[in-house]
């Protein structure tokens, strides 16, 4: 019995393991097939907005209620005997945000592609007003608030249209260039100030009217790269340049306040002028041995802004141009960069990183006086001002391997910045600032289920003396605060991270984030200026499956930053952020398929401001948003079928800035404290190959 039984016991285990080793090729197979030969798939339907709204539809353009026409389509077709692929994917083509990219490449000879897409901005306030002319750069804005107006739906539209061509030239020399066109234009919020307080009553300090910016402008982009892969060489370098022409230079003004006359009238309004920019740029790699490698990137670029200034004809009475000026303000910056690098694993056990980085930023800007000194204890002389800065960074860092599965790393960081600076200023200033931070980090596998690490950072920064600040007569200027950027800081950062899989289909990873800032930022020992400032972050992340038809996941945020401030009075802000969210998806029958995902987010900032035992404090500001999104699929043959769409969006804020916010040409911008959103699209797809 026995030796019957023994071949015939063999037999089917054999059985079984051809079968499953039949079933894991077969897998693997579709696996290739997929990616060899994807499937085509084209998808249409409709969407319909149950409500007006800012927020949801902002920048997709699903901000009107109605319908709206839902187009997506990924087309791909292959040719097994040469490698030729044809692409052509489109995504939202009933919407405002629609893409569309065509691609055609033989693989590993030559491709290239075209591209376009579409990008808006709808202005999420409500603007009601009497000013005409929007969206040119010649208003007209009443001499007498107007409480009158028309509402007015501001936004802006982005228009890109991308190329790209890539060759390989040989098994190791390759090269691509990219080109892309973008077109902006529509109007945004903006305002007119005074550029005074002489003769100007105290009841119209601090007002602005209503003067929309006029978007119409092109940018454009210019990349080349060529580059080589060698067994123990890389190398890529080339060309990238940039190129920005606004149509408009100027906002012309007909109208506004009589009490804004003269030299207090800002009439027209400069924008932002054309400027270009080239660099030239090598990279590169070698690996010494298996074990070592030397990295280098050097790079060149100048920017410059070269757009004419208003003529005399253009400006009026009450803006004389300075003689002598030149026709431009020729401006142009000269930007330097060398960066090396080296890592390698000397020891099995130990692996070492070092980062050295030069940027010299110099600012070759012609000085001239564009205006002129109002009095003597003034701090502004008229003079252009350039902004040179030369950065040096560093950084070497060593882990090393220790028993019971612990891995410790330990690093230096180094950061000096020098910058030019004029002897007129209206802040305390310094020429460098220097910072050295030490990190130390433990790294331990407790288990095949069990990951964590805690790292403590500390940093110094520290600088050359402040400088003096004097006026236009000689004397003094304020000196007593530093400036946030420049003022000495110490902080303390501590970090702990986990990763944790308790049993195999649950995952869970914790991250915990808490930085201490202690600031010395007066400049005369007074104790006067920013004091503290603390940050502290914490998330959590978990996925689960139930089985191979349902998966979970969810996670959490939680971040709150503080600073805390010392002068005359006392001042502390706080901004505080949670937020939640969960994810399901399934397969409840063969053909269906479902998901679902909810988040909700509460946003927190306070600016609490006392005067002795007086509280000045602004009020809180709250904004909480919502979003519920389920689909489910059913199909209605092996290659088609329907899709279900439902997305429920809440948006609600007390921002206080925005409530019924009137500029002194009677123009008001509101919005709604509540927003409740619901979208509902069906759609069929199809797919094939």
């Amino acid at each position: 019995m026995t030796n019957h039984t023994r071949p015939f016991t063999l037999t089917a285990i054999a059985a079984a393991m051809c079968t499953a080793f039949i079933t894991a090729q077969a897998a693997e197979n579709n696996e290739i097939s997929a990616l060899t030969n994807p499937d085509s798939t084209i998808q249409f339907g409709l969407g319909y907005v149950d409500s007006d709204n800012g927020r949801f539809g902002q920048y997709n353009g699903l901000n009107e209620k109605g319908a709206y026409g839902l187009l997506d389509a990924d087309i791909v077709k292959r040719d097994d005997a040469n490698g030729r692929w044809l692409k052509f994917r489109a995504r939202n083509l009933g919407l405002d945000n629609r893409e569309l990219r065509f691609e055609h490449e033989i693989q590993g000879n030559w491709g290239y592609y075209v591209d376009f897409s579409q990008t808006p901005r709808y202005e999420p306030y409500t603007v009601n007003t009497a000013v005409t002319g929007i969206g040119s750069n010649s208003l007209t804005i009443p001499t007498s608030p107007v409480t009158t107006g028309s509402a007015v739906q501001l936004k802006t539209k982005r228009e890109a249209i991308g190329l790209g061509f890539n060759k390989y030239i040989s098994d190791t020399l390759d090269f691509k260039v990219t080109f892309k066109n973008e077109e902006k234009d529509g109007a945004r919020l903006w305002a007119r100030g005074t550029s005074s307080t002489a003769g100007i009553p105290v009841t119209m300090l601090g007002r602005f009217e209503f003067m929309p910016e006029p978007i119409n402008s092109t940018t454009r982009q210019l990349e080349a790269i060529l580059s080589y892969t060698g067994d123990r060489l890389q190398l890529s370098g080339g060309y990238y340049g940039t190129m920005y022409n606004n149509q408009y230079n100027a906002i012309f003004i007909t109208g506004g306040n009589p009490v804004f006359s003269g030299t207090n009238f800002i009439n027209p309004v400069a924008l932002p002028p054309d400027n270009h920019s080239h660099q030239l740029h090598l990279s590169g790699g070698y690996n010494f041995t298996n074990t070592a490698r030397g990295t280098f990137k050097v790079a060149y670029a100048r920017a410059k802004q070269e757009d004419s200034f208003l003529t005399a004809a253009q400006l009026t009475p009450a803006t004389p141009v300075a003689a002598g000026l030149p026709a431009n303000l020729g401006a142009r910056v000269d930007t330097t960069l060398a960066q090396l690098g080296f890592s390698a694993r000397p020891m099995p056990k130990l692996s070492v990183r070092a980062n050295l980085r030069y940027e010299d930023r110099d600012d070759k800007t012609p000085l001239f006086r564009y205006g002129n000194p109002t009095a003597g204890n003034s701090t502004y002389d008229g003079f252009n001002e350039p902004r040179s800065i030369r950065t040096t960074s560093g950084k070497i860092e060593a882990s090393y391997a220790l028993p019971m599965a612990l891995r410790l790393t330990g690093g230096i960081d180094y950061d000096e910045k020098h910058r030019n600076t004029s002897i007129l200023r209206s802040v305390s200033f310094r020429n460098k600032t220097d910072e050295t931070a030490y990190r130390v980090e433990l790294r331990r596998s407790m288990s095949e289920t069990i990951t964590g690490a805690v790292a403590y950072i500390h940093s110094d920064r520290g600088g050359s003396p402040f400088l003096f600040n004097t006026t236009l007569n000689g004397g003094a200027g304020s000196n007593q605060l530093a400036p946030l950027h420049l003022a000495d800081r110490k902080r303390e950062t501590m970090r702990l991270t986990a990763n944790w899989q308790p049993a195999d289909p649950l995952s869970l990873q914790f991250r915990f984030d808490q930085s201490k800032d202690s600031y010395k930022g007066d400049r005369d020992g007074s104790g006067i200026g920013i004091k503290n400032g603390e940050a502290f972050n914490y998330t959590v992340d978990a996925s689960y499956n139930f089985s191979e038809r349902w998966q979970a996941t969810a996670w959490y945020s939680h971040n709150a930053t503080e600073i805390e401030r010392e002068s005359t009075t006392f001042s502390e802000s706080r901004f505080l952020a949670k937020s939640v969210g969960l994810g399901l998806r399934g397969k409840p029958h063969g053909k269906v398929e479902v998901g679902a995902d909810v988040s909700h987010g509460s946003y927190y900032d306070s600016y609490t401001q006392r005067l002795g035992s007086t509280d000045s404090s602004l009020p809180d500001v709250t904004t909480r948003t919502m979003r519920v999104q389920l689909f489910a699929k059913y199909e209605l043959q092996k290659n088609s079928g329907l899709r279900l769409d439902y997305i429920f969006n809440r948006f609600s804020t007390n921002d206080w800035s925005w409530t019924n916010f009137t500029y002194l040409d009677g123009t008001t911008v509101t919005q709604a404290p509540v927003q409740k959103v619901n979208f509902l699209g069906v759609s069929y797809y199809y797919r094939w190959q």
